[in-house]
């Protein structure tokens, strides 16, 4: 028999009684809400009818056990030689959380004890430990001697912690088969207990409509989403469900819903939500749109990192370049080139630090092994991400990962060097080939075996990068090795790997051809030739103008689109002095510590991409990006058609960035004449245009 010590005292008690008792006197008694009790009850039902029990409900009187007395007394035997679940340290943390999260009111520390069978010091130290936790989602823990503990903060707050510590216990297979059972049998199972406990947390049938509607809408989205995001969004909006019901507002920043709102992933956190709204008939905010946006970005795999930055990102840029510039200068590695890396980073940074900010809780099921793996490069980029954004407190969660998209791109060049292993094994050549063979075979990345004695070995010059791999215990070694047996075990298979990728992580010294398909080059050079066609065309459209004495922005704003329109780059003036308009009031243009702003926008009415500058001679007031207000003495103003290609907007997004590169071309847009920022174009765009060609030398 398999049973809760709570459930053990429910039983207990109504075994001990002669007459009823009701479910609130229970609840008072065990320390608990009458909604556990409740649940508890439903639970003990499955159990108690394999004695042929039955729990009798008397409205206004109470409840009862009937069965007969050979078969209670065959429960009672039963019970006192039943055994009670004991939890690791985490796990009964998570299971304390629980039964805070659901309680109305104060719990007894007694009552926590006993339910998990430890001592009230045990119960205390959790406590203590959970309360940083706790912080992070803008809750508090309120303890009071003869009081109990609860949970303070508001109810919002409470679901996103509900939320975040499913998507972090619960397994995904255990999710989805606890999820698609319609049984309520209690499982003997330890970690299922756990995973049973968490999913009480959320009415069961409104997770199964929410899983229904997800499952009809996956089909519409242009990536696949990984399992944990599955269940993240599917939590989130079971919770957000349950707080619309019980009257709860959803509110989210207006200017963060406004730019959320231009994301692909927008009308498809619509449909999502119209389809809630029709299943369980109620309305659902607006802001709930935004929060479902940001999980579905979120969910995107890292196939899809290399999208092209959105020209209003500059503020997500400029930390980004930071995070490079630093994570380069700590590794040595050339970083601050690499456009994917730079892409990748600001489309993960500008949801992520919003969750940070409104302390929603971020999960990371890696986490564990990226610290294993990337053990050096994690602390480089906590130190990094500290300098970057001191204002923050951005978890371990965050930073692993920020180590990831790191990890990729210098795991990347480090593709373009293979691996040497030397192998040193004391059973003669036939182990030895064998070994050689294995680790061929497992481990791609090691272009070249060599086999070599102990004596050989101490007079090899050997690459730090370059891994040694012997049979033997070295006792005298001079240098790191891994120690196997002939077959190579899975166990240690993995243990090579791990050292494989640490080894790629050091930065290499010679690089090799990476062969590439016939059609893949042609792709390539096409790609080339779009960039260098939309570079041509902007540095030909480029100019620097002055404006008159007593020029405003919109006046301002308003000639250059009535003169763009008159040399046919525009269609309608009007349409697109609207847009640029709409989008300075979203989330204002002028960027932060600069005299600069970016008037930028994609419209149907654009024709040409352009980028030109307009001098004032009497600097003015901006809202900028980051929400404060700067004085300006330079409009920037950067157009394309809606319809550019990808290979277009990649080089408008690398306008962007080299405006923000460093102090020198923040004070070259600020202060310089028109040709030497010609002159700065240039430069830059034929770096741009050489990496891209540097890809086909590659092949």
């Amino acid at each position: 028999m398999y049973i809760t010590a709570r459930e053990k005292n429910i039983l207990d008690i109504l075994l001990d009684r002669k007459d009823e008792i009701t479910v609130k006197e229970l609840a008072k008694i065990i320390g608990v809400s009458v909604r556990t009790i409740h649940r508890d009850l439903n639970i003990l039902e499955n159990t108690l009818n394999e004695y042929d029990i039955k729990i009798i409900k008397k409205s206004g009187v109470g409840i009862s056990l009937q069965g007969s007395l050979e078969k209670i007394e065959e429960l009672k035997s039963n019970i006192f030689y039943s055994t009670i679940r004991d939890y690791t340290v985490e796990e009964r943390q998570t299971m304390i959380l629980c039964m805070l999260l659901e309680s109305s009111g104060p719990v007894k520390l007694t009552t926590l004890a006993n339910d998990l069978r430890v001592t009230i010091a045990t119960i205390s130290n959790d406590l203590t430990n959970l309360e940083e936790r706790l912080e992070l989602f803008n809750l508090s823990l309120v303890r009071r001697r003869g009081y109990g503990v609860e949970i303070e903060g508001s109810e919002s707050a409470k679901r996103r912690t509900m939320s975040y510590l499913i998507a972090e216990s619960l397994h995904e297979a255990d999710f989805m088969s606890l999820l698609k059972s319609n049984s309520l049998e209690k499982t003997t199972n330890d970690q299922d207990m756990i995973s049973e406990r968490l999913l009480e947390l959320i009415d069961k049938e409104k997770l199964l409509i929410v899983e229904k509607v997800i499952q009809e809408i996956k089909s519409e989205l242009s990536f696949p989403i990984a399992d944990s995001a599955y269940i993240g969004i599917i939590v989130h909006l079971a919770l957000a469900v349950e707080r619309v019901m019980q009257g709860e507002n959803i509110k989210m920043d207006e200017v963060f819903l406004e730019e959320l709102q231009n994301a692909s992933e927008y009308k498809i956190a619509v449909k999502i939500i119209d389809k809630l709204k029709d299943k369980f008939q109620i309305d659902i905010p607006i802001a709930e749109v935004g929060f479902i946006t940001m999980h579905l970005q979120g969910a995107k795999l890292r196939h899809d990192e290399g999208n092209i930055l959105e020209v209003s990102e500059l503020q997500t840029v400029l930390k980004a370049k930071q995070l490079i510039q630093y994570v380069q200068h700590e590794t040595g590695y050339e970083l601050a080139s690499n456009a994917s890396l730079l892409s990748g980073l600001v489309t993960h940074l500008k949801p992520a630090l919003y969750r940070i900010q409104q302390r929603m809780g971020i999960t990371n099921p890696l986490l564990k092994k990226v610290r294993e793996d990337y053990a050096d490069l994690f602390l480089t980029v906590r130190t990094a991400v500290n300098q970057t954004f001191p204002e923050l407190s951005i978890p371990d969660e965050e930073i692993g990962y920020l180590v990831m998209h790191f990890g990729a791109a210098i795991l990347q060049l480090g593709k373009e060097s293979k691996l040497k292993a030397y192998v040193i094994c004391s059973s003669g050549i036939g182990t030895s080939k064998m070994l050689a063979t294995r680790l061929h075979q497992e481990i791609p990345e090691i272009e070249e075996v060599i086999n070599l004695s102990i004596f050989e070995l101490n007079k090899m010059q050997i690459d730090e990068r370059d891994l040694i791999i012997s049979t033997l215990y070295l006792s005298q070694s001079p240098k790191e090795y891994i120690q196997v047996s002939p077959m190579l075990t899975e166990e240690e298979i993995k243990q090579v790997q791990s050292c494989v990728r640490k080894k790629l992580l050091l930065k290499q010294n010679t690089t090799s051809k990476i062969q590439k398909s016939p059609s893949e080059i042609t792709k390539v050079m096409s790609d080339i030739q779009l960039y260098m066609e939309v570079t041509v065309d902007l540095l030909s459209r480029f100019c620097l103008t002055s404006a008159n004495d007593r020029e405003t922005i919109n006046s301002l704003i308003n000639k250059a689109c009535l003169e763009l329109t008159e040399k046919g780059i525009l269609k309608n003036a009007q349409t697109v002095d609207d847009a640029l308009f709409i989008r300075e009031s979203i989330g204002g243009l002028g960027i932060p510590g600069t005299k600069l702003a970016l008037f930028h926008t994609r419209h149907t009415d654009i024709l040409k991409p352009v980028f030109q500058i307009y001098h004032l001679k009497v600097p003015l007031l901006i809202k900028a990006m980051d929400q404060t207000n700067i004085k300006v003495n330079r409009i920037l103003l950067l157009l394309a058609p809606d319809s550019l290609h990808e290979q277009g907007l990649e080089v408008l997004s690398y306008i962007s960035a080299m405006i923000i590169e460093d102090e020198k071309s923040i004070e070259l847009f600020e202060t310089a004449n028109e040709t030497a920022i010609q002159s700065y174009m240039v430069t830059k765009f034929a770096q741009f245009t050489e990496e891209k060609i540097n890809e086909l030398r590659r092949f």
